[in-house]
C-alpha cells in the first residue's frame, strides 16, 4: 500500500496532499519555486508508482492561484500521464477551482483544460 505524499505550501509551493486510500490527489496553492523541476519530480514519480497499481479511479483537486511558467511544463507532464492511464481506462475526474475574479486563473486552467480528453471541470468560486 502506498504511503499519502503531502507536501506543506510555502510561499512559492502549492499544497500537495495525495491520498491514495481515497484516490483524492490535491494541488493548491501558488506554484512558481525557483527549482520547479526538482519540486515536481518526487510528485510525478509518486503519480507513476501510484498509477502503476491500476487504482480504479481519480478525483483531482487544483486551485492553482499563480504558475509559473517551468511549473506549467511540470504540471503537463503530470497531466500527460493521467491522460495516458485514462486512455488505458482508468476513470478520472479533474475540478480546477478558480477565483470567478482572476482571470489569470481562469484562462490557464482553460488552456490545460484544451489538451485533455479527461473529465476536466473548471469550477469558479
Amino acid at each position: 500500500m502506498m504511503e499519502r505524499l503531502i507536501i506543506k505550501e510555502s510561499k512559492s509551493t502549492p499544497l500537495v496532499d495525495f491520498d491514495p486510500d481515497k484516490g483524492l490527489l490535491l494541488i493548491k496553492g501558488q506554484s512558481y519555486p525557483e527549482d520547479s523541476f526538482g519540486f515536481f519530480k518526487p510528485i510525478i514519480e509518486w503519480l507513476k508508482v501510484y498509477l502503476s497499481e491500476a487504482p480504479s479511479k481519480i478525483l483531482l483537486e487544483f486551485g492553482l492561484t499563480y504558475i509559473n511558467t517551468s511549473s506549467s511544463k511540470c504540471i503537463m507532464m503530470f497531466l500527460d500521464a493521467l491522460e495516458e492511464a485514462y486512455e488505458k481506462g482508468l476513470n478520472i475526474d479533474l475540478k480546477w477551482f478558480c477565483n470567478e475574479e482572476n482571470e489569470y486563473e481562469q484562462e490557464c486552467a482553460e488552456e490545460f483544460q484544451e489538451d485533455y480528453t479527461f473529465p476536466f471541470e473548471i469550477v469558479l468560486s
